[in-house]
């Protein structure tokens, strides 16, 4: 304000009685009411939180992280990987000239396959110990049933670790990945018996509307993980063709509905956004998206060939408590593995202490 201004202001004020210039009283209100904008936006952000920009400015590509909730989830027992022991020398007997009935690992040294043996049961049964996956009165036998399955299993995680290195290098995978200290992993699935949702006055729901874990506790079908993670149908959104053309059918609403679900069962399971694959400008064009796309799309291919070949077949070797309401074998999916975290135990490197489990015969 000018000089001449302030001096007319103040003599307007005398005049009223006024011997300095007092502000409206809309201006206290519209005061209280910012702080009290202040104070709800503080308790809505909730604590200091960490930015990872991961794409263009302007974009809206990046990471917000709790920094409080990151560092307990950090800490927390299950993305604590077991300290290793020192393995032994590569030399003096084999097991499979020592011990009877070992397949899978007879070409490790005796020494070395017992270090094994003890870190295959701090992995999955620290509790239970041996006896889990082996009868006390004959360790040769082909039972328990957990026998089977944890040979089946050393095979499955030799060959993610060898052929599968576009999504697992270089932290690899051990029985640890999965199990995190339990007899069987905490996130698994089964085929859902009622993924079509019945008939009724509002006709058949397909499974919409029934907050499932399986897709993110959104509304979305809860039916993804069997037709992406076990069938080899294609997640995709954007049609191909303008219209149905000449027989080919055209993509439609219900498979994006599939894909959106399962974008919904990663980003819940790996505790990331879409931006964390995607690029905001255009999520369809992959030359524009971030590097973890092309991981992530191994990583569906790569689960939906663990529950092919490895898990789904391994249904009758399992007892009736064990198999899902279908009567089908537990199977992984993104979870199983990231349990909320964008690499497994944050990236934390599992396989240079177990070479054996590199890859078949190592």
């Amino acid at each position: 304000m000018s000089n001449d201004f302030n001096s007319r202001f103040v003599s307007l004020m005398a005049r009223k009685g006024r011997t300095s210039p007092r502000a409206p009283v809309w201006v206290g209100g519209w005061f209280v009411v910012g702080l009290i904008t202040i104070g709800l936006l503080t308790v809505m952000m909730g604590p200091a939180g960490t930015y990872t920009q991961s794409g263009y400015r302007g974009l809206m590509m990046g990471e917000v992280d709790m920094a409080d909730e990151l560092a307990d989830d950090m800490a927390a027992p299950k993305n604590q990987v077991p300290a290793a022991s020192e393995r032994f020398p590569d030399e003096g007997p084999l097991a499979g000239e020592v011990y009877v009935n070992v397949p899978v690992l007879a070409h490790l040294s005796a020494d070395n396959f017992n270090r094994l043996m003890v870190a295959i049961t701090e992995w999955v049964s620290p509790e239970e110990g041996c006896n889990y996956c082996h009868d006390p009165d004959d360790l040769t036998a082909e039972r328990p049933y957990t026998k089977i399955v944890s040979r089946r299993m050393l095979e499955m995680v030799m060959y993610l670790n060898s052929q599968w290195g576009d999504h697992v290098a270089p932290s690899g995978v051990t029985c640890w990945t999965c199990h995190r200290g339990n007899p069987v992993p905490e996130n698994i699935w089964f085929k859902n018996d009622d993924a079509d949702g019945g008939s009724g006055a509002l006709g058949n729901t397909f499974g919409q509307n029934a907050a499932s874990w399986d897709a993110g506790l959104s509304a979305l079908p809860n039916d993804v993980m069997e037709a992406y993670l076990l069938d080899d149908q294609n997640l995709r959104i954007t049609p191909t063709n303008d219209l149905p053309m000449n027989g080919v059918t055209q993509i439609g609403t219900k498979q994006a509905e599939w894909t959106y679900g399962m974008m919904f069962h990663i980003s819940k399971g790996l505790g990331v956004n879409c931006t964390y694959c995607h690029n905001s400008q255009s999520f369809r064009v992959w030359e524009m998206s971030p590097p973890a796309r092309v991981t992530a799309w191994h990583g569906i291919q790569m689960t939906r060939a663990i529950n092919v070949d490895f898990l789904d077949p391994l249904q009758p070797e399992y007892p009736a408590n064990r198999l899902g309401p279908e009567g089908d074998a537990p199977k992984a999916n993104c979870a199983t593995c990231h349990q909320g975290a964008f690499k497994p135990m944050y990236g934390e490197n599992v396989i240079d202490d177990y070479p054996s489990l590199a890859a078949p015969g190592e």
